[in-house]
């Protein structure tokens, strides 16, 4: 892989394993240094050994990202041991599956908390260093396909719709800042992947062919509010639906819009 990180400094949460790990990976390849997130102590730690064994700089931040202090320390971690913060990949995610009126307030709690509030935390702290800093940055979400609908996945999948909400609106507000926003929907052989019980779950490539594209959204200078799927072959873009199929008329009565909502859905 090209240097395309190069001087360039990261963090990148739920780096201990799975897709993270090898973004992790990936990013210190092209030559930036690297925060290793996650809340496994014993798997951020193999993450940073096997970036230092290869010629990288890599350190450890341990806790949740639902954590407004963990939030914090990964940007302010970056910023004392590499002095600059270029980079925010905010990876880290759970998963379960349940239908609705199956789900638990903790479970429920538990997802956003981390996968919304959590990413809105290192984002927060991330974009708040690169205004100061004075040279902008890059963020790159983690959407899923489970957002337009999963069976088993509608919390999952609400939490990645906000993800992907958050992307399109921090991409317009960072323009003015030089922060670059941007998000993946990744498909990898994952611990999480494996636990999809769908019957025709797709086929699932190394984690490792699926890290270029985060490291080319990084890197990319001139690319914001674009949400791409990348399955280590195949790219594609998420476009926003426009509106469509716009019916005028004044005085609307219930049973108008019901013939109307009747004939979109034949």
């Amino acid at each position: 892989m090209s240097r395309l990180l190069e001087d360039r400094a990261v963090v990148i949460t739920g780096a201990g394993s799975g897709l993270g790990r090898s973004y992790a990976l990936a990013c210190a390849e092209a030559g930036a240094a690297v925060v290793v997130g996650d809340v496994d102590p014993d798997a951020a730690a193999q993450t940073v050994d096997t970036i230092i064994a290869s010629g990288g700089r890599a350190v450890a931040v341990i806790g949740s990202v639902a954590s407004w202090e963990v939030a914090r320390r990964l940007v302010g971690n970056c910023l004392d041991e590499f002095g600059r913060i270029d980079g925010m990949v905010t990876n880290a995610g759970i998963k379960h599956e349940a239908p609705p009126w199956e789900e638990t307030e903790e479970l429920l709690r538990e997802i956003v908390d981390v996968n919304v509030l959590g990413v809105q935390f290192t984002a927060r702290w991330a974009t708040r260093a690169m205004i100061e800093s004075g040279r902008g940055g890059a963020i790159v979400n983690v959407v899923s396909g489970a957002r337009a609908g999963i069976r088993g996945m509608s919390a999952y999948g609400a939490t990645k719709g906000a993800v992907a909400s958050m992307t399109r609106n921090w991409a317009i507000e960072g323009a003015r800042h030089g922060i670059r926003v941007n998000a993946i929907s990744p498909l990898g052989l994952t611990r999480m992947a494996l636990a999809d019980t769908r019957p025709d779950r797709p086929d699932l490539p190394d984690p490792a062919t699926v890290a270029p594209a985060v490291v080319a959204l990084l890197a990319a200078e001139d690319v914001t509010g674009q949400i791409i799927r990348f399955d280590g072959s195949r790219l594609s873009w998420y476009e926003d639906e426009p509106l469509t199929g716009q019916v005028e008329r004044e005085g609307w009565s219930a049973e108008e819009i019901l013939g109307e909502l009747r004939r979109r859905s034949r």
